[in-house]
């Protein structure tokens, strides 16, 4: 099996940290594990290369992952701090012709909505990027390449999201429950990441409590912890709690899967 790596583009919630006008201990924080852009992932080996979700921070995260080629972008749901910077897709197209992307009919339609000026087929301004889409259905995977990929299904408060599996990867955000059907999907996988959003909780994100138990309940080798707030507290802090092969994500961590 191919060297499969996994860099962690973004790890914030929605407002980043540190939030704007924020005097919060966290938002001061001169670690740079503290500093979070919105949630992200980039998956990728000689192979391929894949983008889950496309947040406000894509163009500055791409520039500082080096990423250059785009074989797919992925969306878990339709939320602004996961969709917001499709528009920054255009160097890629620029180079490589049509995006592929691969979401939700839902969050097809809304991006459609959003990006009217991407998915036009006529009278289209010359500067604006191209994308291909593929329909995501719950329980059919697919490939992107030469790369099997399995949707999971879940739930972000009353909102359907996707969760991704890649290999013996998979990758969570903004969830809340989820059915036990998807849990056997994913029992016993080499890396688990998913959203941990504070400590107290949270009507539509796992808190820390619901994150560690769910981590329990699938058993991974290893789980990375996303999506974080500043409520949350500082990384240093938050890792010393946690059980050994459970660890805080920051940003630009790149592991090996």
């Amino acid at each position: 099996m191919n060297n499969i790596k996994v860099y962690f583009l973004g790890t914030g919630t929605s407002q980043g940290i540190p939030v704007i006008g924020s005097n919060h201990p966290v938002c001061l924080s001169n670690d740079h594990k503290d500093k979070r852009l919105r949630v992200s992932v980039w998956v990728y080996s000689h192979d391929f290369s894949i983008v889950i979700d496309c947040g406000p921070d894509f163009r500055q995260q791409m520039l500082t992952s080096k990423c250059n080629a785009i074989d797919a972008i992925l969306f878990t749901h339709e939320h602004a701090d996961h969709t917001a910077g499709l528009d920054d897709i255009r160097p890629f197209y620029f180079r490589q012709g049509d995006i592929p992307v691969y979401a939700h009919e839902r969050v097809l339609k809304n991006l459609e909505k959003r990006f009217d000026y991407i998915f036009l087929d006529e009278n289209k301004y010359p500067g604006a990027p191209s994308v291909t889409t593929t329909e995501v259905k719950e329980d059919n995977s697919f490939w992107v390449k030469e790369q099997h990929i399995e949707p999971i299904n879940a739930s972000h408060g009353d909102l359907q999201v996707f969760g991704y599996k890649i290999a013996d990867l998979v990758y969570l955000t903004d969830i809340k429950a989820i059915e036990s059907k998807e849990i056997a999907k994913i029992k016993e996988c080499n890396v688990l990441v998913v959203n941990c959003l504070r400590e107290e909780p949270h009507h539509s994100h796992f808190n820390l409590d619901e994150a560690l138990d769910f981590i329990s309940l699938v058993q991974p080798k290893k789980a990375y912890l996303t999506h974080i707030s500043h409520m949350l507290g500082f990384h240093e802090e938050i890792q010393k709690k946690l059980p050994e092969n459970v660890f805080v994500a920051y940003d630009n961590l790149e592991i090996l899967i």
